[in-house]
């Protein structure tokens, strides 16, 4: 059986466990302070040209939505998200239980634009609803579309227009910058946001995630939150060995390239056949639809996410490769798709 179902059904890269190996018993000061972590965030802060950020380096990527979107929000504001955002629907309702209500816009391509933002404003007029404050986007999306640079542009634009923080959440935000239709670069988006993280679990490490913070009224005190909500890591040299392994070269890059490579690789094939897609994703996500017979007989030796019924016959699937996904195994993969078609 093998497993297309997400990006992080592998360990770690073997330069990262070998680094954690080597570094294994030296002593180091723990919740971030360690000079691993410490060069991390230097290093972060040199990719991305600023100095002025704040970097965090939190274990995962729910609780860093969790954390950094509680901690920015008054009690009465509330989030803005696409229908599909990951804070919308696979997180049990985590900025929810903190106070903080999700307003959803119904997309069709997993994206925000300033008009279905609008619409939110418009809805909620007094003091007798919750203040829309902060949007959410994610880049690569839930559903494997991207942003371009003049998308964001103009929803950068629109928040600061509106005071609203705008925050990205970047899971797989390797993937997008490697995708082919990108045109960003990761040293754009401090100018472009308010609060992101760059996601190291799904491209590579073992855990974590590394939170930038750029809009400085939004700095103050984020330490406090980080160790209430239990991301203060005792042992936080693991998160700096892994980020300083994945940025001291290209690592972090290549990585994300050859998951988009073994997804466009599955994609090219399937388009050849004159299978539709549910979405169009330039990313590591493809969602195919396929006739509900081979997708019975491909469960039989493959792991994928049945994703939704488009008819009585045909359902699309979800398709994740990551940066680990063996070549070997997309060649298999897509000679049985070929059989059973």
């Amino acid at each position: 059986m093998y497993s297309f179902k997400n990006d992080y059904a592998e360990g770690a890269h073997p330069r990262i466990l070998n680094a954690l190996m080597e570094s294994n018993f030296e002593q180091e000061d723990g919740y971030g302070e360690d000079r691993y972590s410490r060069k991390a965030v230097e290093l972060l802060k040199e990719k991305l040209g600023r100095t002025d950020v704040d970097i965090h380096l939190i274990p995962g990527g729910t609780q860093t939505n969790l954390i950094a979107i509680s901690a920015f929000l008054r009690p009465h504001e509330a989030a803005i998200a696409a229908n599909s955002g990951h804070i919308q629907t696979h997180e049990t309702g985590a900025i929810e239980a903190t106070g903080h209500k999700v307003l959803s816009v119904e997309t069709k391509d997993g994206k925000l634009t300033p008009k279905g933002i609008q619409e939110v404003l418009d809805a909620h007029t007094d003091e007798h609803m919750v203040k829309p404050k902060l949007v959410y986007i994610s880049n690569s999306t839930e559903i494997g579309s991207i942003y371009n640079k003049a998308e964001l542009q103009a929803l950068s634009n629109f928040c600061r227009e509106h005071n609203l923080i705008f925050y990205m959440d970047g899971a797989r935000l390797g993937s997008a910058l490697c995708s082919s239709e990108n045109d960003l670069k990761l040293s754009d988006f401090p100018e472009l946001v308010d609060a992101y993280y760059i996601g190291g679990t799904k491209n590579g490490a073992l855990i974590g995630e590394a939170l930038v913070i750029c809009r400085d009224s939004l700095k103050e005190d984020f330490r406090f939150h980080m160790k209430q909500k239990g991301a203060l890591l005792a042992k936080g040299r693991l998160l700096g060995i892994q980020f300083l392994e994945l940025f001291r070269d290209n690592l972090f890059f290549e990585l994300a390239q050859h998951a988009n490579n073994m997804a466009k690789r599955i994609s090219e094939e399937l388009k050849q056949a004159n299978i539709k897609f549910l979405t169009h994703s330039p990313s590591n996500q493809i969602f195919p639809i396929l006739p509900n017979g081979v997708i019975n007989e491909l469960q039989k030796n493959y792991a994928f996410i049945l994703w939704e019924k488009v008819d009585q016959d045909h359902s699309a699937i979800r398709i994740v490769t990551s940066w680990a996904t063996k070549e070997e195994a997309v060649d298999t993969f897509l000679g049985d798709i070929r059989k059973y078609l």
